[in-house]
């Protein structure tokens, strides 16, 4: 059994996937696309419960009603998906997840809870929180900080390198 190869599966442990920090344009990008996703499932909710009228004036938040279909629904909707996702159809789309900063397991749910409610934290002062993500070492912003939590992605996002034939 002298100078026999050993088995690929000991040559090589398995290589942990290399990841990177998602930065604020690419964050940015999956956001909008959650408030398109957003909207495009909520304005017809509220157009059949409200009507066309709520649309073009009125209070801020006409009533329970409102105040439900337009903060508590979609506040779950996020939640929901962080928890069985680590990431919004928006954070999919790019390829990226939430993950506990110190671990790069995905956050407990205290942690996932605490990040939504820190959003508020990151809206409050001229949306600084946010901004953040854009010269911060880790791309944390505020409410990452907050739940110690970090968003990653792939390095390679699976793009095929194009050979072309002579």
């Amino acid at each position: 059994m002298k100078n026999q190869p050993e088995p690929i599966a000991r040559q090589q442990k398995p290589q942990a996937e290399e990841l990177e920090y998602v930065g604020f344009w690419a964050r940015l990008l999956a956001s909008i696309i959650d408030t398109v996703l957003s909207a495009m499932v909520f304005y017809p909710i509220l157009y059949a419960v409200f009507g066309k009228e709520y649309f073009i004036s009125g209070p801020l938040v006409p009533g329970p009603g409102d105040f439900i279909l337009t903060h508590i629904l979609p506040a779950v909707a996020i939640i929901v998906f962080w928890f069985y996702k680590s990431a919004t159809p928006g954070k999919m789309a790019i390829h990226a997840k939430i993950v506990d900063a110190k671990t790069g397991l995905p956050p407990s749910k205290k942690q996932l809870v605490g990040r939504y409610f820190a959003y508020y934290v990151s809206t409050i002062p001229l949306f600084m929180g946010f901004l953040w993500i854009a010269w911060d070492p880790r791309k944390q912003g505020w409410h990452d900080k907050l739940a110690g939590t970090v968003v990653v992605r792939p390095v390679s996002r699976g793009t095929i390198k194009v050979i072309f034939e002579n």
